[in-house]
């Protein structure tokens, strides 16, 4: 269900490099004549190319990573590319150097592509096993996925501020013991998925009376819980938008959800050096889940360019240089 926020159209999609993308995408790796790079040592090519999926959020975290790698003496450049189907393809062959990603979101894409669309998914609430799971599926294919940090963009339930206050809710267990019926704001989808409605009611004992498919996080959804319609909306951990139709989110305190942290993603013929590790993590090492929220915000809501945003956001924790 994350998917579908993270699959808009791209600002730009490379149109001299879509025949390449697909031949790259109609592949389960890199081909005989490149195995070789996938074992060969680390690379470290003195120009990287940063990809973004072209949301808000990838924009912003490419335009991070962008900036730090310049400051460690990298040229760069951002190519925004529409979906992970025509990007990953990309990265595998070296034509994006580094790209941010989900850590189980990416595991399972990669795990379909590998073993089949029925596959059992390997992404999970536990970060350890996901990401154990992510690595052995990237590495074959000449990606390293770096270590991740704090911020995680997962799926989350809000409900009104006056509604949380009124029943004493803090966590979506404080809403199961509570007994009340509720009625969720949500993609149709959310019937089958086992992090949605099953869940809620397996998990937390929800009582949850149907679902309003009015989407993922749109102003649909959140306006009819802020209007009392429904009582809940399905959202994500970073919305940006929460506070402007006075919801808040409720804690996933039983880890429901999976481990969709923030990792940087590089071929390792390119960019798999100790450097560039150093520097994508000193960001992992300060970014949280509120501040990816925040600048989301500045973009979304203040109108302001993601590489300003993201420059603002580096100067003020002091990881470049004004």
């Amino acid at each position: 269900m994350r998917d579908l926020r993270r699959r808009a159209t791209a600002t730009a999609v490379l149109l001299p490099l879509l025949p390449l993308f697909l031949v790259g995408a109609c592949s389960g790796g890199p081909s005989l004549e490149n195995q070789g790079a996938v074992t060969a040592p680390p690379g470290d090519s003195k120009h990287l190319t940063i990809g973004t999926a072209g949301f808000t959020e990838s924009d912003v975290l490419a335009q991070m990573y962008a900036l730090l790698l310049k400051q460690a003496g990298y040229s760069t450049e951002i190519l925004s590319v529409a979906n992970r189907e025509l990007y990953e393809p990309a990265l595998e062959s070296g034509q994006i150097d580094v790209v941010p990603e989900y850590a189980a979101t990416f595991a399972d894409w990669l795990n379909a592509k590998t073993n089949g669309a029925k596959a059992p998914p390997v992404g999970s609430p536990d970060l350890d096993a996901t990401m154990k799971a992510l690595r052995g599926l990237a590495a074959p294919r000449g990606l390293t996925v770096l270590d991740p940090g704090k911020a995680v963009d997962q799926n989350a339930f809000a409900v009104t501020t006056a509604f949380a206050k009124q029943h004493r809710l803090k966590t979506l267990s404080d809403l199961g013991a509570s007994g009340l019926k509720v009625r969720l704001a949500a993609g149709d989808e959310c019937v089958q998925r086992p992090y949605c409605e099953p869940g809620l009611k397996k998990t937390y004992g929800i009582d949850v009376t149907g679902v309003d498919p009015k989407g993922v996080g749109t102003t649909q959804s959140k306006k009819a819980v802020q209007d009392g319609k429904d009582q809940m909306v399905l959202t994500t951990t970073t919305d940006a938008t929460l506070s402007d139709f006075g919801l808040v989110l409720l804690a996933d305190d039983k880890h429901l959800q999976n481990a969709d942290y923030i990792v940087p993603v590089v071929n390792r013929s390119r960019a798999g050096s100790e450097r560039v590790a150093k520097v994508l993590g000193a960001l992992n090492s300060v970014l949280t889940t509120q501040d990816l929220a925040s600048m989301n915000q500045q973009v979304d809501s203040w109108r302001r360019l993601p590489e300003d945003v993201a420059r603002s956001y580096l100067e003020s924790k002091g990881l470049l240089k004004g």
